[in-house]
């Protein structure tokens, strides 16, 4: 049997011609004009989807990320996991051309790989652009080891990959346009890549991000290291199907031209710039940096200079399979298992020994976090965010904080994918930027603490809380975070308007009495009677935990006719036991007898 004239892996660019000389030889045959043809997808996408799943080849795709980014070639199938963090419209790019008497595509490309000049059959296409992040919080057990990371590329896969010359060896041309009013333009970047006509080499690559260019460059690249972002590009997919903050996994050809180094030439440095700043958004990092550093008190040091060094160091990824992604998708292989009563049941009582040896054996905030960490929003009706509950921990001081406020936080980070810790303060919410902002000089969008993917869990931790004055931010930010705890819902800051999206974020607050700033669905008094560290946790027992609460959060919810009436009757005799229930009480008490049905589990 003769193999296939490509290798997925190391040569995905040879399935998407194979597939796409195929498509113009039928368009030929049929008598139709090759010129006209529209860019849909041809078959690259199913021979793909055959490769990746029927056939089992996914887990062989390395996965992208700051651990592996400086093992992995250009050119290559890679896969990378991360949440939408600002989409950027979409982008033109000349699609389908002519050479000779061949017809060519630069679809999944940076640059051409042949020289395409100014031709009439040449056909402009259109692809989206979106800045991918990795799942704010994400914690260090989601991810593969760096050891597993790069013996993946040591055990013969680099090796083969080290062998196979670079495709773009020939001349490149410009490729990419960007959309201006009714025009669109060149790169510049790329114009000067086609004049320079230095060829890319997987090995100068590893020395680029290993040693860095300059100064500048190794000081800027050290910003993210443990958070690597991805500018995707997306082909043949509705923008109905993705929507900001939604966390997928993108499968495509990876890209990076560590060639592209910005040289002192002031002229040529600003041309470079005007094109990084048209493809990506702003980092916080940079720009928190940027502030604390020269750029402070030098009115020399241009800002600009430094932000565009910092995002040559993005990656792209063109984007051939996605799928999105929930919590349970962050889960190892090992512990997945079938969902049967008497295992979840027994799962659930170590599981609830475990918190209860956290919280100083304190059983009943124990059962209250259980059920917190089982919390999701499941249902809208107005402004009520149906099946959330957000718990309140008071009582503390700072002596039992410093011992249980570290253990609740350590064992959340174990149990859950993405978590996240405030410790607030007056200073904190004065400077601190909670919500996202539109920033329209650099047409993007800064991100903001709280704008998190669906399933993240957060701890405030208020018992560093005194008296002060807060500030204009310091009013919006508080207001932002009750808005969070009681709606589900953070306001992105547009300037001229605010636009609210929805979350599903999970929020337990520690506090010396009951908070007076973020009214918590249930306030608890913590009443630990030990101070006894909890014991340390097996591995295999952390991964039957966690995929407990995926598994449970992810299950559609039912409430039986009896259940129904019973909440039914609750709700009534509540009302006529206190007439200041609002509707949001109603809401917490039918969540909570819900709930309280995994008791049967």
């Amino acid at each position: 049997m003769v193999g296939l004239p490509y290798d997925f892996l190391a040569n995905p660019f040879g399935a998407v011609r194979s597939t796409f000389e195929k498509a113009m030889t039928a368009e030929v045959a049929s008598g139709a004009d090759p010129a006209n043809y529209d860019g849909r997808d041809w078959g690259v996408a199913d021979l793909f989807r055959q490769f990746l799943f029927d056939n089992g080849g996914l887990s062989q795709v390395p996965m992208l990320n700051s651990t592996s980014f400086k093992w992995v070639q250009p050119n290559t199938l890679v896969r990378f996991r991360g949440m939408i963090q600002d989409m950027l419209g979409n982008e033109l790019y000349v699609g389908v051309y002519k050479d000779g008497p061949n017809w060519r595509t630069n679809k999944y490309m940076d640059l051409s790989q042949f020289s395409m000049g100014s031709r009439p059959d040449m056909r402009v296409w259109e692809r989206q652009l979106l800045y991918c992040v990795p799942v704010p919080g994400q914690n260090s057990w989601v991810e593969p080891s760096s050891e597993a990371v790069i013996n993946c590329y040591r055990n013969g896969t680099s090796q083969q990959r080290e062998k196979r010359p670079r495709e773009d060896d020939t001349t490149s041309d410009p490729m990419d346009l960007h959309v201006s009013g009714d025009e669109f333009q060149g790169s510049s970047s790329n114009k000067k890549m086609r004049e320079d006509e230095i060829p890319s080499k997987s090995s100068q690559a590893q020395d680029f991000v290993s040693e860095g260019a300059c100064s500048s460059i190794s000081m800027v690249s050290t910003l993210d290291k443990d958070s690597l972002p991805c500018l995707v590009k997306m082909y043949d997919s509705p923008e109905s199907d993705l929507k900001l903050n939604d966390v997928f996994e993108f499968v495509g050809i990876f890209t990076f031209d560590p060639e592209l180094v910005v040289k002192d030439d002031t002229d040529e440095f600003s041309d470079l710039c005007d094109d990084v700043l048209a493809d990506m958004p702003p980092s916080k990092g940079i720009l928190a940096w940027a502030k604390n550093t020269e750029l402070k008190n030098n009115p020399v040091v241009d800002y600009r200079r430094f932000y565009c060094v910092h995002h040559w160091h993005v990656p792209r990824l063109h984007c051939l399979i996605h799928r999105k992604l929930a919590v349970h998708d962050f889960m190892s292989n090992s512990s997945v298992m079938e969902v049967k009563p008497h295992l979840v049941k027994q799962i659930r009582g170590s599981l609830l020994g475990h918190l209860t040896a956290v919280l100083g054996n304190d059983g009943l905030a124990a059962n209250f976090m259980l059920l917190h960490l089982l919390s999701r929003v499941n249902g809208r009706v107005d402004n009520l965010a149906v099946g959330k509950l957000s718990l309140n921990l008071s009582c503390f001081s700072k002596e039992s904080v410093s011992v249980f406020g570290n253990q609740i936080t350590l064992a959340i980070k174990n149990l859950l994918p993405f978590t996240h810790h405030i410790p607030l303060t007056v200073d904190y919410l004065n400077i601190a930027s909670l919500a996202p902002r539109k920033d329209y000089q650099l047409n993007r969008l800064v991100t903001g603490v709280l704008q998190l993917a669906e399933g993240s869990h957060l701890t405030i931790d208020e018992t560093l809380l005194k008296a002060g004055t807060l500030n204009s931010v310091g009013v919006e930010n508080a207001r932002l975070l009750k808005n969070l705890m009681e709606l589900q819902k953070v306001e992105y800051d547009f300037k001229y308007y605010k636009m609210e999206m929805a979350t599903d974020i999970q929020l337990l607050i520690l506090s010396e009495g009951k908070s007076n700033i973020l009214p918590a669905d249930l306030v608890l008094p913590f009443q630990p009677s030990s101070v006894d560290s909890a014991e340390p946790v097996a591995a295999e027992a952390l991964e039957t935990w966690r995929w407990y609460l995926a598994t449970l959060r992810s299950l559609p919810n039912s409430i039986e006719p009896e259940l129904q009436k019973v909440i039914e009757d609750d709700l009534v005799a509540a009302r006529q036991a206190d007439r200041t229930l609002s509707s949001g009480d109603f809401s917490r008490i039918a969540d909570n007898g819900a709930a309280n049905v995994s008791e049967l589990w």
